[in-house]
């Protein structure tokens, strides 16, 4: 746990790289990395490292970067969940090395990305991530987009966890045999520091909700907010993991009374 911890505390996303390109020695470590990660959906998310120069890919929020990483996944039931949950498997294993990211949905020229990292039909690519070692120092640009989004604020654990029924707050007592998991929940990167993840807490059962803002649904790439709630879920199942646990994902909505707006995704049983 302790090492987990600690890699999720430290992550941050990084916009300004020194421009020195990936070692060959960690390019290798990430592609078998990313050979194996598996998501508790068993849906297969694909991923592909691009050369910055020779598709001629950039974004505009980043410098110096020499390398990207595409994930792209079949579009069917739960794609999204499952792309986020995989992508954040990488982007943590990254950092462990070294090796700074960001997740990128909007700001990039989509079709040259896709066609760089050979989408096919049936298939979408909601994301991609930069990937390279972090600058000393921050841009101005990227000083300000951190600023600009609250990046470095999260919600107090009781607005997140709820304690058996929508909306009521998981008591400290409550929060404490769970106090690591929840951090690791709260410190989970989200589009624009939204954090649309709700945990509604009975027992051993840990119910996951996506709490809906407009503007986050593409037809073409997917529910990003519902990405989120996959990354949110890699880090609290991957606690649970580092705990020596084996976790149980189930989908049977528990009909919990939820308000407008809100969706039931998945449920965590903490076996």
């Amino acid at each position: 746990m302790t090492d987990l911890m600690k890699t999720i505390q430290g992550r941050r996303s990084v916009r300004t790289f020194d421009g020195i390109p990936v070692s060959e020695e960690d390019r290798d470590r990430l592609e078998r990395y990313m050979r194996q990660i598996t998501n508790p959906f068993g849906i297969p998310v694909r991923f592909v490292l691009l050369d910055a120069k020779e598709y001629g890919l950039s974004s505009p929020v980043l410098s110096g970067e020499k390398l990207y990483v595409a994930g792209k996944v079949e579009k069917v039931p739960y794609a999204d969940v499952a792309f986020g949950y995989s992508f954040e498997k990488l982007v943590l294993y990254a950092w462990s090395l070294g090796i700074g990211t960001t997740w990128i949905g909007g700001t990039m020229k989509r079709e040259v990305f896709e066609k760089a990292a050979g989408l096919e039909d049936g298939e979408m690519m909601p994301c991609i991530s930069p990937l390279g070692y972090p600058a000393n120092r921050l841009s101005i640009k990227e000083a300000l987009m951190r600023r600009g989004v609250g990046a470095d604020n999260r919600m107090p654990a009781e607005k997140i966890f709820f304690d058996g029924a929508w909306d009521a707050g998981l008591p400290a007592e409550k929060q404490a045999p769970i106090a690591d998991l929840i951090e690791m929940v709260r410190l989970a990167p989200s589009a624009v520091n939204k954090q649309p993840w709700r945990i509604v807490v009975s027992g051993n059962d840990y119910h996951f909700y996506e709490k809906h803002d407009k503007g986050y649904v593409n037809e073409k790439v997917g529910d990003m907010q519902k990405i989120d709630i996959g990354i949110a879920l890699c880090h609290f199942m991957s606690g649970l993991e580092a705990q020596g646990k084996k976790p149980e994902i189930v989908t049977a909505d528990p009909g919990i009374a939820i308000p407008e707006g809100v969706e039931y995704i998945v449920t965590v049983k903490d076996c």
